[in-house]
């Protein structure tokens, strides 16, 4: 072994810096070695590289393998680079070492010709250190690196014909890239990634994606723009690399402009990249999403990913070999962004925000189908938000079922695997109340059903259904059942398969059941299922399995009708399924043989034979005599309808209860075998009704009859009544226009008795609501679909706490007055019972007290009605009055069966002109329409819920939306704006003419329509007309407001047409220019605004309710202008610089609040009239005060003037209006209703100083203007004055009420104000005095407010007590606040604090013990000014 020298070697490189000190490479330039084949280096060049190799410890030629390296490497590299290193050494001896250096590189070139020996020095001698090779240490000596990189580079084609798969010791290629790996240091870096890049151009494919696979452990940080620059330029001619390609993209370190570069090469190879690669890119891209490039990432996925899947239903079945690998690549790319989906929120945030923003069915894709279920698939916390995007895209159309085909049925392997979050999806769809969310639902249930054959998955299916068979969408949940019923039998391989047996073996089991409520569920699930495979249209093709499913249907129908023999509520639910099925689809002929024979009952059973217009029997019944009532046909009418003897007979009774759902099969089934018509069952149109005698509702006959009597009378009523509502159901279908199933002269007659049959219907239940007021019952339930409280009537959403009555008299209600103050005592000490829990829920009981003997004076129907009191002697027919609202009756009209839409065409029959408006004929005919406005406005509020309301539940429809669809209200609602229009239009005229129609012309219309005794029916005409003109303003609302008017355009434009203006005043509208052309939606926008004006100005006259409503229905108008023109108004102004649409929102705003001032000015105290004065009516005025502040130019300019000047004048007023209209502009703001204006303008100063606190917020982090800082600091000084002047107020104000809102509003502010003390802190020396007015100013409302605070402890007034915490918490933030504010700006020498003298709201001073409060008040001083004066800059709190 050759000894080392002693001469001590040039320090190594820094570890810290990547390229070492300058070597002998920077000052000579590299030596030319020799290429194999040539013989141009010196015979003694390896001899004199191995002995400078021995003198460092290695020894090169070992006959037992690689080179021997001694155990010190680091001495070993550092004796090298010091002998071939010329840095340190004088100008003569670098000479030498240049010469040695060329001299050793040659040698090793020579050296390395063979391949064995390339293959030794790549190797090493060590089994355990693998890394430790000749070459490994050479690389490491800084003076001939890069001689040996490109050395090694230039062998690399040589190796290039390697068998693919052989081992690293084998494949000296891969050897020699592996020694380039993790060195410490690269000294020219530029260089060497030249070269690298150069030979990376021309190698194979699999030493290619090698080599660019570790290029960032080869190269590092270093000369990242090229290598990005080369592998950009290599992917465009071979698209096979990508994946090394990514990872190297991955593994690089980029700065931001390196890392965009990688990322737009990715994008860029989207569409050309092969299907197996997919995954790997969508995962780099999705990991490389920042804030900044998300948005682009994720849209340019969204356009770029093409997924296809299986669309055909049978393409699942005749599956390819070539297609299981798209498969499986698929649900690999799947799998790639469910993974990358879970751990990167600001990802699933942005798919939302896109997914979000897409309207149109067409720009929604698959890949958008499986974004959402992906995270979806990853559960919380934004399952939620997911939920309700799928629900709103599937609403909305863009999610159709063919995307949802090619998601399930094209990658059946990922959906297998993760099968329950499909069926949760399924789910939750399904529970929807939209009922195209329920259809999506159902699909993607019977497309699971369908797609997974084996039992696991079906089993799963059928536990989820089952599961939710209990809820309220059992309807859709059977109906799935019955698909799948039919996807099962349809499949030929299943014929009488599991599945299908299972399922008819849960119905039966539900249909038996005892229990009512899984009895209705075996009963819907029995008819969808008949539904389904009953059709005529969905028979499979084997002969015997259609005889097999008509049998298993009919044996099933057999069944349920005898399950439900003894219980008419199941029966009824029978008979209405089984008509609305029907009445879409045609059943098989031996179903619908069985139907005709089951209803051969009905004559039987409920009708009566008549001769000559006479009962054949005329008999008693359970004591009570009969008539025939309401004859349409006269003596040649043949049967009539026997309620009496069926209401009295106990054993028959229930016949009673299931007539109205027999008789709707009956008619469907009819009409369906006889093209629409009802020509078979014509003759119950106008048929009498068997009832009770009329004088039994006389006073004298009404207290010569027992309860069970009473009972009967009221039963029997209440029976004819819902008969009559399906007549009206049945034959109004008749004047369809659509079907022509009759003539003209048949039409007119149909007409003429629908609409007395309409009279006969307000009748009975005026007469019904008064019996049951009388004599409390619980009525049966005729309509078993719908919950208690879901039926009361609800006006408009601003109307929620406004009770509709029927007129505004002084005296209703003081009858009750003196009893209840009486009873006071006793009711608050008694302990409420189960039945007093029931009468709060508003449900009359057969077990409430009744009194034996009810006073004559009850009869007239005051109870009811509360108006119109009058008396009726011994032989004198009970009072109906019309129209009435009766709680007793209202309280259980869900129990009623419901009109359906069809009914809503009777308000098309009058066809009145103006000159004819005073027609005794129509205005006969107000009290009908005035009916059929008020349940379709009760249909509306299922539609649209108003505030607070429980959203409607489908599966539990309300009475009055029971048996029919949205779509299907929506389309009949399409032909009746012009008649609402015309309703609206003679009702106002007629209360502006105020004449009465006399009670004889309403008795005689009444008479005509065959109602007995009608003497003392008594209609009020201007209730009435009143009454119209409100419900056609709460159905325009509601219908304005209705789901299909987002989407149908049309139908908005229809509405607004109708309700036009006669005439336009262009000059109402002076600032707004240039004024639309005619036909435009602006324009008719204008002309509804002013045709409602018009009417809220007559209103004025004669109704402040009618004027209300007016203004709310224009308010609602504003809102709708705002938000359709709102997005036509942000397109114009892209086109244009001005527009008509910009500027009518505002001029709309404006109108609105003039109008909202003109009723707030009007004085309403008129005897003539309805407007008795204010009473009852704060809640009203608050809301007219509030539109008329949020319309006005300046909000906190006019809080101003009517906090501080107007509401002092008023705030002493006793009286109920009269006295105050002279002391200020406004006769609407008296002690009636002094409440509501003092609790809003607190909140709309809250509102604006809460606003002000957002603006000075985000303004904070900008330079803000001067002139800006000076308005907000005089926006936030008004507010101070006003909420000054309010709290205030309380010091000559003694109602309690008034000093609790003062304490809560108070308190409120000041925790706001608190907020804009940064902002008084960042201004505080430029604007110092404006700032400490604001503080003093303010003061004077606190040290109010802590008087207010003490003086309610110590007078113990409860309902102030609960606010006093919170508010004195709010004072002392305040105080330290204002300390701190003052301490910061070097202001502290003017703050000073002492204790606040105890003195009452007068200013007089009370003694300390006065008030028993034991709070340290370390709050502000007196206003009395009896301190010392204090500088202006003085604060003293």
């Amino acid at each position: 072994m050759v000894f080392l020298s002693r001469k001590k070697p040039p320090p190594p490189p820094s570890s810290s810096s990547a390229v070492p000190p300058p070597s002998s490479s920077s000052a000579a330039p590299p030596p030319k070695f020799s290429q194999p084949g040539k013989e141009s280096v010196e015979p003694d060049a390896v001899e004199k590289m191995t002995a400078v190799l021995a003198e460092a410890g290695c020894t090169l030629m070992n006959p037992y393998g690689p080179p021997c390296l001694p155990s010190d490497l680091h001495a070993f590299r550092r004796n090298l680079t010091s002998r071939l290193s010329s840095c340190s050494a004088n100008s003569g001896e670098r000479e030498k070492f240049s010469a040695l250096r060329s001299i050793f590189i040659a040698g090793f070139s020579s050296y390395i010709q063979s391949p064995s020996n390339l293959r030794r020095v790549l190797s090493s001698s060590s089994t355990t250190k693998r890394d430790e090779t000749l070459v490994r240490n050479l690389l490491l000596v800084s003076p001939i690196q890069l001689d040996l990189q490109e050395m090694l580079l230039e062998k690399l084609p040589e190796y290039f014909d390697v068998v693919t798969g052989c081992s690293l010791e084998e494949d000296v290629a891969r050897l020699i890239i592996n020694h380039f790996r993790w060195l410490d240091f690269i000294v020219n870096p530029d260089v060497f990634t030249d070269k690298l890049m150069q030979v990376l151009s021309i190698c194979p494919l699999h030493l290619k994606k090698e080599i660019i696979g570790s290029l960032p452990e080869i190269i590092g940080d270093h000369n990242c723009r090229a290598v990005i620059d080369s592998l950009e330029k290599m992917l465009q001619e071979d698209s096979a690399v990508v994946v090394p390609v990514l990872d190297s993209f991955s593994n690089l370190n980029l700065d931001d402009q390196l890392q965009e570069q990688a990322i737009t090469v990715a994008i860029s190879c989207i569409r050309t990249i092969d299907a197996e690669h997919m995954p790997y890119l969508l995962r780099f891209l999705l990991l490389a999403a920042n804030p900044a490039n998300v948005r682009r990432i994720i849209s340019q996925i969204r356009e770029q990913l093409k997924f296809t899947g299986m669309s055909q239903p049978c393409a699942s079945q005749n599956k390819l070999k070539g297609k299981v690998t798209a498969y499986n690549t698929e649900g690999s790319i799947l799998h790639a962004l469910r993974s990358s989906l879970r751990f990167k929120n600001i990802l699933c945030q942005e798919i939302i925000k896109e997914l979000n923003s897409l309207e149109k069915p067409r720009d929604f894709k698959v890949i958008d189908v499986w974004l959402l279920i992906l995270m979806y698939m990853n559960g919380d916390p934004i399952r939620k938000s997911i939920e309700k995007i799928f629900k709103k895209k599937v609403v909305d159309g863009c999610i159709q079922e063919a995307l949802l085909d090619q998601c399930i049925r094209g990658n059946k392997e990922f959906v297998q695997d993760n099968f329950a979050s499909f069926l949760s999806l399924a789910e939750h769809l399904l529970s929807c109340k939209e009922e195209k969310a329920r259809e999506i639902g159902s699909h993607i249930y019977t497309l699971l059903f369908e797609g997974f054959a084996d039992n696991y998955s079906r089993q799963e299916i059928l536990g989820a259904l089952v599961t939710h068979v209990g809820s309220d969408n059992k309807f859709e949940v059977y109906e799935v059942f019955s698909l799948l019923a039919l996807s099962a039998r349809a499949s030929p391989d299943s014929f009488r398969s599991s599945i299908s047996n299972e399922l008819m073996m849960i119905v039966r089991k539900q249909v038996s059941h005892p229990d009512l409520k899984y009895k209705k569920m075996g009963l819907v699930g029995t008819l969808r299922i008949v539904s389904s495979l009953g059709d005529t249209n969905s028979s499979p093709d084997c002969s015997s399995s259609q005889v097999s499913d008509c049998g298993e249907i009919l044996e099933l129908l057999k069944t349920s009708v005898d399950s439900c023999r003894q219980s008419n509520l199941a029966l009824i639910i029978f008979y209405d399924e089984f008509a609305t099925i029907l009445s879409h689809k045609l059943l098989k002929p031996e179903i619908m043989e069985w139907i005709g024979k089951h209803l051969g009952e009905f004559e039987s059973l409920f009708l009566a034979d008549l001769d000559s217009g006479n009962m054949v029997d005329k008999g008693s019944y359970s004591g009570l005599e009969g008539d025939l009532w309401m004859n349409l046909d006269g003596s040649i009418s043949p049967i009539c309808v026997n309620i009496l003897a069926l209401a009295s007979s106990s054993s028959e009774s229930c016949c009673l209860q299931i007539l109205p759902s027999n008789f709707l099969l009956l008619s469907t089934v009819e009409r369906l075998t006889n093209d629409g018509s009802l020509a078979g069952i014509d003759a119950l149109l106008g048929c009498p009704l068997h009832l009770p005698s009329s004088k039994y509702f006389a006073a004298a006959g009404w207290e010569s009859l027992t309860k069970k009597q009473r009972e009967i009378l009221s039963v029997s009523i209440y029976y004819a009544a819902n008969w009559i509502r399906e007549l009206l159901n049945a034959f109004s279908s008749q004047l369809d226009e659509r079907f022509g199933c009759i003539s003209q002269a048949t039409e007119k007659d149909v007409t003429t008795k629908l609409l007395k049959r309409l009279r006969n219907l307000v009748f009975l239940e005026s007469l019904l609501g008064n019996l049951i007021t009388l004599s409390p019952l619980s009525l049966p339930e005729l309509h078993p679909y719908s919950a208690t409280g879901q039926h009361t009537h609800v006006g408009h959403p601003e109307r929620k706490n406004e009770k509709r009555k029927l007129q505004d008299d002084p005296s209703q209600g003081k009858g009750n007055l003196k009893k209840s103050k009486n009873s006071t005592v006793d009711e608050k000490l008694r302990q409420p019972t189960i039945l007093d829990a029931f009468k709060k829920a508003g449900v009359v009981t057969s077990q409430t007290p009744q009194h034996e003997n009810p006073s004559l004076s009850s009869l007239d129907g005051g109870t009811a009605s509360g108006s119109m009191h009058a008396t009726c002697s011994d032989d004198e027919f009970l009072c109906v009055k019309i129209p009435q609202v009766s709680a007793a009756l209202e309280a259980q009209r869900f129990k009623f069966r419901p009109l359906l839409p069809q009914c809503l065409t009777i308000l098309k029959f009058p066809k009145v002109r103006s000159q004819d408006i005073s027609s005794p004929e129509y205005k006969a005919e107000l009290p009908l329409y005035l009916y059929l406005l008020q349940d379709l406005h009760s249909k509306l509020d299922c539609l649209v819920p108003p505030v607070k309301q429980l959203p409607f539940k489908r599966g539990s429809a309300s009475g009055s939306f029971g048996r029919f669809k949205l779509v299907e209200l929506v389309s009949q609602i399409k032909g009746l704006f012009q008649s609402l229009r015309t309703h609206l239009n003679i009702a106002v005229s007629l209360l502006i003419k105020g004449d009465e129609t006399s009670q004889t012309s309403w008795r005689d219309e009444f008479t005509g329509a065959g109602n007995p005794n009608t003497s003392n029916i008594v209609v009020s005409g201007s209730l009435v007309y009143t009454m119209v003109c409100k419900e056609v303003l709460y159905c325009f609302s509601k219908i304005l407001t209705l789901p299909g008017f987002e989407t149908d355009k049309l139908l908005l434009l229809n509405l607004l047409e109708a309700f036009q203006a006669t005439e336009i005043p262009v000059a109402s509208l002076p600032d707004f220019q240039p004024f639309p052309s005619t036909g435009t939606k602006e324009y008719l926008y204008i002309g509804v605004y002013c045709f409602f004006e018009d009417i809220l100005n007559n209103a004025c006259s004669f109704s402040f309710d009618l004027a209300f409503e007016c203004l709310l229905t224009l308010q609602l108008v504003v809102t709708s202008a705002q938000k359709d023109l709102g997005k036509v108004s942000e397109e114009a102004t892209k086109k244009r610089s001005s527009g008509p649409t910009r500027g009518l929102v505002p001029s709309l705003h404006a109108k609105l609040g003039t109008s909202a001032e003109k009723l707030l000015r009007h004085n309403w105290i008129d005897e003539s009239t309805d407007n008795k004065g204010l009473k009852n009516k704060g809640e009203m005025v608050q809301n007219i005060l509030r539109i008329y502040l949020e319309t006005s130019g300046s909000t906190s300019d006019l809080l101003d003037e009517l906090a501080c000047t107007i509401l002092p004048q008023a705030s002493l007023s006793k009286s109920t209006g009269e006295d105050d209209a002279g002391d200020h502009e406004f006769p609407t703001l008296c002690s009636a209703t002094f409440r509501g204006w003092y609790k809003t303008l607190h909140e709309e100063n809250l509102a604006i100083l809460n606003k002000l606190v957002k603006t000075v917020s985000s303004e904070k982090r900008q330079n803000c203007q001067s002139e800006t800082t000076d308005a907000h600091l005089k926006s936030i000084h008004k507010t101070v004055n006003v909420v000054v002047s309010l709290v205030n107020l309380c010091r000559t104000h003694e109602k309690v009420t008034i000093h609790g809102m003062a304490i809560k509003y108070g308190g409120k502010y000041v925790d706001s104000f608190l907020k804009v003390f940064d902002f008084l802190e960042s201004h505080f020396q430029d604007y110092k005095g404006l700032v400490i007015q604001l503080v003093k100013d303010l003061q004077k409302a606190t040290r109010t407010l802590q008087t207010l605070c003490s003086e309610a402890k110590g007078m113990k007034q409860t309902a102030i007590t609960s606010k006093i915490p919170a508010t004195k918490r709010s004072l002392e933030r305040f105080l330290f606040h204002v300390k701190a504010l003052l301490h910061t700006t070097s202001r502290g020498s003017n703050f000073w604090m002492g204790s606040l003298k105890h003195k009452d709201l007068s200013g007089q001073i009370v003694s300390s013990q006065a008030y028993v409060d034991n709070e340290t008040d370390d709050v502000e001083e007196n206003m009395s000014g009896e301190d010392p004066m204090e500088d202006d800059d003085e604060v003293p709190l």
